[in-house]
């Protein structure tokens, strides 16, 4: 079977996937009570969700044309396929509508601006994508080498200690090791910060995306970032300030994102690092290794060449999983962090006061995050291992 018919393949038995979760998510938001969806609608400020009012004379109570109102305008009296025909619809079509004005997400994080969902997301996703690339480097740069060192050194003492890291990686939450990395960071940094506003916070230098408000070089921000810390012309903070030669702007993007990396790259590292360790055990006692042992091939061709390659199959079958894993992991370490990237978006969307546009957009573009990176490493498990392809 040739690559791309695989890869269509592929794509077409991924699609009920994005579907399942899209309707999950709707069946959730359902059972959720009329009033919370529209307090959400009206905001906090009015009282629109509120289904009663004391009557214009005074005696006895009245339904509120407002609550009426609001429930047309969500489409809550329609029936519930009409109401999932259309939330499919607009998931499809990227329509979800704009931030809510009382939401907290939109006081927070957006100034109590209404701006279209899909403008919010694309302000916050380069964000994200720079964390998730950072961390997938970090895990592939430690876990693999480490992992074939380890099954190569067996019993000895880099085995032993690739053992107490994977353990404590195991046992450790992310959470708990950001806050840790976060608090270190910052006593660590001691009287090594920059002065802003006549006053001095270490806690800054490793908080946020950016540096806070008035702390930028000059007291102001640079022509290439925007009101919402967006930046140009490709939208990805380091790319940007690296594209505008802002070298003090690019270390500061690339220094917010390390220890975030670092938290949520421990645990997947300690889990990949066991299986690419037993892989590779595995592949060097089968008996290819054996005969180019005997015929003399040095032993670091035997393991990188002959024993690396084949050990990778499994390998990349976990990491596909673990991609997925602290993909979800995002929303606590990017609220830990402060970092402006779609699971602060997602964790400011939902309380306290629910931002349902920004619910849905959020959940589906994780779950396209998800099923892209599922894509990748099926091809590249197939490209290892031409049977995948002709099974």
């Amino acid at each position: 079977m040739r690559m791309w018919i695989y890869v269509v393949r592929r794509l077409l038995l991924l699609l009920p996937v994005i579907i399942g979760v899209m309707t999950i998510t709707f069946v959730l938001v359902s059972t959720l009570p009329i009033e919370e969806k529209l307090l959400a609608y009206y905001g906090p400020s009015k009282q629109g969700y509120s289904k009663t009012i004391t009557c214009p004379s005074g005696v006895g109570m009245c339904t509120n044309p407002s609550y009426t109102r609001g429930v047309h305008a969500l489409g809550l009296d329609q029936p519930i396929y009409v109401q999932w025909l259309q939330y499919m619809k607009n998931s499809l079509t990227l329509n979800w509508g704009s931030t809510d004005h009382g939401s907290h997400a939109s006081q927070s994080l957006l100034g109590a601006s209404s701006l279209p969902v899909t403008t919010v997301l694309s302000y916050f996703l380069p964000y994200t994508l720079e964390l998730a690339a950072l961390s997938l480097l970090l895990i592939l740069a430690l876990a693999i080498p480490l992992g074939n060192y380890s099954a190569v050194y067996r019993n000895r003492p880099l085995d032993q200690a690739t053992r107490v890291l994977s353990f404590s990686g195991f046992a450790l939450p992310g959470f708990l090791l950001a806050i840790l990395l976060l608090l270190a960071a910052t006593v660590a940094a001691g009287q090594f910060t920059q002065a802003c506003n006549g006053q001095s916070s270490p806690f800054f230098n490793f908080f946020g995306s950016w540096p806070p408000p008035g702390c930028f070089p000059g007291g102001i921000l640079p022509s290439w970032i925007g009101t919402y810390y967006q930046t140009s012309p490709t939208g990805f903070p380091t790319v940007d300030a690296i594209y505008h030669h802002d070298w003090y702007l690019a270390w500061e993007s690339v220094k917010r994102l390390l220890l975030p990396a670092v938290a949520i790259a421990y645990g997947s590292v300690a889990g990949i690092l066991r299986f690419v360790r037993n892989s590779m055990l595995e592949v060097m006692n089968l008996d290819f290794i054996r005969t180019a042992r005997s015929k003399g091939v040095p032993e670091r061709l035997v393991v990188s060449r002959h024993a690396g390659r084949n050990s990778l199959n499994v390998t990349i079958t976990v990491l596909g999983l673990t991609f997925a894993g602290f993909i979800g992991g995002f929303a606590i370490i990017e609220l830990v962090f402060g970092l402006k990237g779609i699971g602060l978006l997602l964790a400011y969307s939902i309380l306290p006061s629910p931002d349902f546009g920004l619910i849905f957009g959020t959940t589906l573009l994780f779950t396209i995050i998800v099923v892209a990176a599922n894509i990748i490493v099926d091809v590249l498990y197939a490209f290892l291992d031409p049977r995948v392809r002709l099974g």
